[in-house]
């Protein structure tokens, strides 16, 4: 596997449903190397630090296969790396095949496997389209958080190296569902 992209977004603040909600999901591609912090991405808004950042979902990926996925469901949307408020896009990340616990040497960092992302309304503002969320929970392309285990730049083209396995740990995917039983979705 390997980083097809580094994505940091800024705060910005929206309307939805008449309210003024501030976040941090509109991430765009940068064209040079990130800082994966023990709690985040240095210079990337988080604006939610309840549901993001911190300790076990300091950095969130995302694949591009997944991608080809949602284009065809979402054709007019301006389509960019980031769209799902990731920090890094990687050429094939599958849930399915990603247990807790695993761990990946990336640049200069070492991350370490540790949720599925849930999807929230602020992915149905970034969407344009509130659909988005029941569909996301529809599938196992959810994402996964890391915790940062070593600090460092990570850029565009790395290789992301599993260099510890957990095959006994639940897959993200199993959290996932179990998360979708919890909420009865």
């Amino acid at each position: 596997m390997k980083i097809v992209s580094t994505n940091i977004g800024e705060r910005k603040e929206v309307i939805w449903e008449n309210i003024k909600v501030v976040t941090g999901i509109f991430k765009f591609p940068m064209d040079k190397p990130v800082f994966l912090d023990t709690e985040d991405v240095k210079g990337d808004a988080i604006c939610d630090r309840e549901n993001h950042g911190g300790i076990n979902q300091a950095i969130y990926g995302y694949s591009l296969k997944h991608y080809e996925y949602w284009k065809p469901l979402y054709p007019n949307l301006d389509w960019s790396l980031g769209m799902f408020g990731e920090n890094l896009t990687i050429d094939n990340l599958d849930e399915c095949n990603i247990h807790v616990g695993d761990t990946f040497k990336v640049g200069e960092a070492v991350l370490e496997v540790t949720l599925q992302r849930n999807p929230c309304y602020k992915l149905g503002i970034r969407f344009d389209d509130m659909k988005i969320v029941k569909q996301f929970w529809n599938t196992t392309f959810c994402g996964v958080y890391f915790k940062v285990l070593q600090t460092g730049f990570v850029k565009t083209g790395d290789a992301f190296v599993q260099i510890k396995s957990c095959s006994k740990n639940p897959t993200i995917a199993d959290l996932l569902a179990r998360k979708k039983i919890e909420k009865r979705m």
